[in-house]
This record gives C-alpha cells, sequence and structure tokens, in this order.
C-alpha cells in the first residue's frame, strides 16, 4: 500500500482540521463612518430658519450657539474669547500654552507663525520650554472676564492635578481634563495618576473631559463626575496623531458611539452629559451631520483660526506639536479668511461651506424639520459616498 505522505511529502488534512474555524481580527473588522461617507436624509416637515433654536445650557455655561473654540495657542487668547463669547459661543485656553508661560505672548506667536518650514518644529519646542507661571494663569482668567466671557480652561491630567484648584479659586468657570486618549483608568507604573472621581468630586467648578472615541470608556467617565466629554482622536486638521501613532476612529462613528453612551447613562441616572464633537469638521455641512450623529456642541480649531481675531496670524499648530520627542502635530498654513463674525455668521464671500457657519448649521437644520439640537439628534443618516462627488463633474474640472 502506498503512503502518499513519504513519497510526496504532502500531508493529507484530517476530518478534525477540516473542520477547524480560523477566526481573523478581519472577519468582524466593523464600519466606521466620517463625514465624507454619510449624508442627512429630509424627512417629511421643514421649519423657518429664524424657527431654529440653538442654545443651550452646556456645563452651567449659557451658549446662544453650539461652538466652542479649541484650546489651541493659535485660536484662543483673551480678546478671543471675548469676541466668540459676543457671538454666543465659548473659548477654551490652553493652560499649558505660550499665554501662560510669557508677560508678552503676542511676540512668540509671531515668531511660530513667521519662522520657515524647515525651522518651525524647533522653534515650536523651545517656545514650549518656558516654565507655566501661576500668576499669568490669573491674569489670562482675569483677562477673560474682563472680555466679557466666561472662563474656560483645558489642561492634561498630570497639570490639572497641579492646577485646577488654582484655576477654581481665581475664577475659572470650567476646566476640561484633556488628553490624546481619555479613559477612566490610566495604569502607571513610575507615578500615581489623575483619579478622576477625586477630582471632579472635590473640584468646585465644572470638569469636562476628552477626548475618547469609545463609549465603554465615555460611560465611566460620565459615573466618574464627567460635566461634558469630548470626542476625537487625531481628526483635527493640525494634528497628526493618527499618521505617528496609527490610533483614531472616524468621526461620525465616535460621536455616534458616545452619543449612545450619554442616552444610555442619561437612562439609568437622569443626569444629562454633553458630547462635544471636537475636530474634523471645516464646512457647514460638517456641523450639521456631527449632531446628526449625536453631539450637543462642537469643538472648531482651524476654522476658527482663520479670523482676523486669532492669535495665530493665519496659521494653527496642534497641542502635541511642540513635543521635543515625538511632535503628533504641525504647523498649517489656513489663511486669514476675515473676521469671526463672518466666518461664524456670514456673510459668506466663498461658495464651498466654510463661511457663515452657523447660518449654514441653521438652514440644514430647518430644511431637516428640526428646531432644536436634540431634534437634529434625531435626523436620519444614511451611508452615501457618493454624496461627495454624484454630479459634481463640473465643479471638479472634467
Amino acid at each position: 500500500m502506498l503512503d502518499r505522505t513519504e513519497s510526496t511529502g504532502i500531508h493529507e488534512s484530517s476530518p478534525a482540521a477540516n473542520r477547524r474555524i480560523f477566526r481573523s481580527k478581519v472577519d468582524s473588522m466593523r464600519s466606521t463612518y466620517g463625514f465624507e461617507d454619510v449624508s442627512l436624509a429630509a424627512g417629511t416637515e421643514t421649519v423657518e430658519p429664524s424657527d431654529v433654536d440653538l442654545a443651550q445650557l452646556f456645563c452651567g455655561i449659557e451658549l446662544r450657539i453650539p461652538i466652542l473654540a479649541s484650546a489651541m495657542d493659535a485660536v484662543v487668547d483673551g480678546q478671543f474669547a471675548g469676541t466668540l463669547a459676543g457671538l454666543g459661543g465659548l473659548a477654551v485656553i490652553n493652560l499649558e500654552g505660550i499665554q501662560t508661560r510669557y508677560e508678552d505672548p503676542d511676540s512668540v506667536l509671531r515668531g511660530i507663525a513667521t519662522a520657515p518650514d524647515d525651522e518651525v518644529q524647533d522653534g515650536l519646542a523651545a517656545a514650549y520650554r518656558a516654565p507655566i507661571r501661576e500668576d499669568l494663569i490669573a491674569r489670562r482668567i482675569d483677562e477673560i472676564h474682563a472680555a466679557g466671557s466666561p472662563a474656560a480652561v483645558a489642561a492634561t491630567p498630570a497639570a490639572a492635578r497641579r492646577f485646577g484648584p488654582f484655576c477654581a479659586e481665581h475664577g475659572a468657570d470650567l476646566f476640561l481634563v484633556q488628553s490624546q486618549v481619555s479613559s477612566a483608568r490610566h495604569l502607571a507604573s513610575g507615578y500615581d495618576p489623575l483619579s478622576l472621581s477625586d477630582f471632579t468630586r472635590f473640584m468646585p467648578i465644572p470638569v469636562a473631559v476628552g477626548n475618547t472615541t469609545s463609549p465603554e470608556a465615555a460611560f465611566q467617565l460620565m459615573e466618574q463626575g464627567a460635566a461634558a466629554v469630548f470626542v476625537g482622536v487625531g481628526p483635527g486638521a493640525a494634528c497628526t496623531t493618527r499618521e505617528v501613532l496609527g490610533i483614531g476612529v472616524p468621526q461620525v462613528t465616535a460621536i455616534s458611539d458616545v452619543a449612545a453612551a450619554r442616552d444610555a447613562y442619561f437612562a439609568e441616572t437622569g443626569r444629562y452629559v454633553p458630547v462635544v464633537a471636537d475636530g474634523g469638521m471645516r464646512r457647514g455641512g460638517e456641523l450639521a451631520k456631527a449632531l446628526a450623529a449625536g453631539a450637543d456642541a462642537l469643538m472648531l480649531g482651524s476654522p476658527l483660526a482663520r479670523a482676523e481675531e486669532a492669535p495665530g496670524r493665519g496659521t494653527n499648530w496642534g497641542m502635541a506639536a511642540p513635543s521635543p520627542t515625538l511632535p503628533r502635530g504641525t504647523r498649517i498654513k489656513v489663511g486669514t479668511a476675515g473676521p469671526l463674525e463672518r466666518i461664524l455668521f456670514g456673510p459668506a464671500h466663498v461658495t464651498d461651506g466654510s463661511e457663515n457657519l452657523v447660518g449654514a448649521l441653521r438652514q440644514s437644520m430647518a430644511a431637516l424639520g428640526a428646531r432644536t439640537i436634540r431634534e437634529m439628534q434625531a435626523v436620519e443618516l444614511i451611508h452615501a459616498p457618493s454624496v461627495q462627488t454624484e454630479g459634481k463633474s463640473w465643479q471638479r474640472g472634467r
């Protein structure tokens, strides 16, 4: 009898091997969606744009529009915070930025904005080596209040432990603990990490937390006292976290997932925790999609860095860009489009949706029959990857 395994070197599969199932991560890989992958489906009602109400109470602060300015040095200073507050929004200042390191931040910001491309990374690292000063933190909070705005401040978890109580004592109205990826349980062997539950319990002002894309993490952050949860890892125009670290979830999926956690937490506890879409939005349509995905408020960076009032002089850079060892952002040139009021309320001088953002949002909600942000969150989202290109060949020059 011929032994085929000896003569050919080929082993026939056993019945058990034929029944074996090999499970690959790719087999269960879920689909995720960004703003360009989805569209909003009109329903059976429309309303007048003037009847759309965008106001809300956000972490104890009255907002007339759901717009927050990112805690970026090229976007927010005291003057900018006052201007945005006058228009109905809220600016967040970076406690670890240029404003709290220098008596005259404007000259440092000018140097970063005008540095040659091949020198800007070294310039950023050098500018952020100066120590953070508590007297300047107190001064900036006072300046923001003097400009007519509530004082919202942001810091990484390590700095939050150091500066949180100080900011509260000196009049800050909202503290944002913001990191690249926020979790409810951070493990570290070399130091004692920030306990969010302790921090929120002892801080006399609301504490918001970000950023995350995980509904499980978001729910746990809410359980630990977060007053709001910020969503987005790496979608910002000036951020390179997705390229450098390979981490990120497209924003529509991330917002929707965290909004589901918010709704579950509200159903269980009766406490509503706002969800803030942070990054990835440049045009009015993207703001509308973010609300429809479940966001309560929208944090913008580069779109607002284009304002005349922004301190970055037509440039912007991410908060992790100054890292001397592993920068996860870079300076980008966004240009100066005009006054902040025109960017938010028009009249638009361009047709790409990057100006009159609030007007576009209001018009979208009206066309979808949504009178409030809560009603906008109930609008139908559809998977429509062709919506960006269908019938647009002449616009693309073909």
